[in-house]
Order: structure tokens, then sequence, then C-alpha cells
């Protein structure tokens, strides 16, 4: 068996390990230009490494927004995308766009710092029906990941797929801005996000994606799937880390 093929079996055993519990999208709004931020970088790695709430598959993404690289700092992480992103749930959720933010699950915003309150609000979206998504490759091709979901036909109505490719972890010496001096970790960073279709009542969602792979996820990376009303509650999720080279015909 190559590599490749066991590290998408260790993606599927991952998978198959937390079947039981109920997948939580956790995003975190965040910038290396925000002072107040650190802290709720550190809170969203032990969410990620200790699964703090039972029931709950807790699924990380850190998101770095771009209004704070006029400081001093330009964040390596950022993008315009995300602070489009975070305005759209400030819309949809009513309330103020800050960092750093966390959004549980698409329906509730938070101080990204608060665990204990981040924590119960994840505890209350694991008490919500998923739909199930399988992802069933995560590879590396060349420059694109291959990326293979299955997702059932929904109860009802329609939502949006989408995908994001983040790297495990990052760090970096921040020379300048509010964190001038400090040397700063995350987790998940996102360095692509796809709208990828769409599944509906009448239509499943089973297919193979090709997507762009940023030169900058040339380390551990990970694939985030989740079922979405647009910018708006999240109905299911699943992650699985990305292998070193594709499957096998």
């Amino acid at each position: 068996m190559n590599f490749a093929i066991c590290a998408v079996a260790a993606g599927l055993a991952v998978q198959a390990a937390s079947a039981a519990e109920v997948p939580v999208l956790a995003e975190l709004f965040t910038s290396e230009g925000c002072s107040s931020c650190p802290p709720a970088d550190a809170v969203l790695m032990k969410l990620d490494q200790l699964q703090p709430v039972a029931g709950a598959h807790i699924i990380v993404l850190s998101e770095h927004v771009d209004y704070w690289n006029n400081l001093g700092w330009r964040d390596p992480f950022s993008s315009a995308l995300f602070t489009r992103r975070q305005s759209d749930y400030a819309h949809v959720l009513d309330a103020e766009v800050y960092t750093p933010q966390i959004v549980i699950d698409g329906r509730v915003q938070l101080n990204g710092s608060d665990a204990r309150d981040i924590q119960a609000a994840v505890a209350k979206a694991a008490s919500k029906p998923k739909v199930p998504v399988e992802i069933l490759q995560a590879a590396r091709e060349g420059s694109q990941v291959v990326v293979h979901v299955t997702i059932p036909p929904l109860p009802s109505g329609k939502s949006d797929v989408w995908v994001a490719v983040a790297d495990e972890r990052d760090q970096s010496s921040v020379a300048k801005g509010e964190n001038a001096g400090r040397s700063l970790a995350h987790v998940a960073v996102v360095r692509s996000l796809t709208k990828a279709g769409s599944v509906s009542k009448s239509a499943g969602f089973d297919q193979t994606l090709r997507l762009p792979l940023p030169a900058a996820n040339a380390g551990a990376s990970r694939v985030v799937v989740w079922v979405a009303q647009p910018v708006s509650a999240v109905t299911g999720a699943a992650m699985a880390p990305l292998a070193a080279g594709s499957l096998a015909p």
C-alpha cells in the first residue's frame, strides 16, 4: 500500500471514529495585525487538539481578514475574500465586524477568545441534526487538490457545498504593527475557499473536484467540506487530511 492510499485510509478512519460525534464548524476571523487575536488563535488550537465538547467534532478554520494590513504589518495569510465573508456573516447575524470573531455553524457569532461561551455554542450546535458529508478522496496531484465528495439529497430546500483547503499549522515572526516582536502560531489557516456546487431535495452531490493548490500549501494540509445555506446555517461538514499523492485507479 503506497503512502497516498495510507494517508487517505487514515483520513477515512478519522471520519469513521468521529461518526458518532456531530460535526460543528468553527470559523475564526483573525489577523496578525490585531493585538487581541493571539489569545483567540490559541483557543482555536485547543478546540482543534482537545475536542472539549462531548458529542461534538469541532472542525476549525482560521480565516485571516485584510483590514488590519494598513497598520504596519501585512498579514501573509490575509485575504479580502475572508473580509467579505465576515461582512456577509455580520449582515446575516445582525452583528458587528470585529476581530477576533468566531462563527459557530454559521448560526451564532462570539468573541473568539471566550472559550466558555464558544464551548456552550458548540454544544448547542451539536444538538441539531446534520446532513452526512463524506470525503472519499483528498489528495495532491501536481498543482491541484483532488477531492471526491458525496452528500445525499437534503430533507428539504437547497444549500451550497463549500470546500476549503487549509494549512495544518503556520507560524510568523511579526516585525511591525500591534504584535511586533511576537511569534504567532495558527491552526487550519484557509488558503483556498471554493463554492463547489449545490445540493437539494431533488439532487445529492457526488463529484470529484479539482481545485488549484496554492503554492503556500507545501506542508501538511487539511480539506474541509461543508453544506450551508448562503453564508448561514451549516447543516453538515467533514474534514480529511490532504494526502501527498493521489489514489491508485
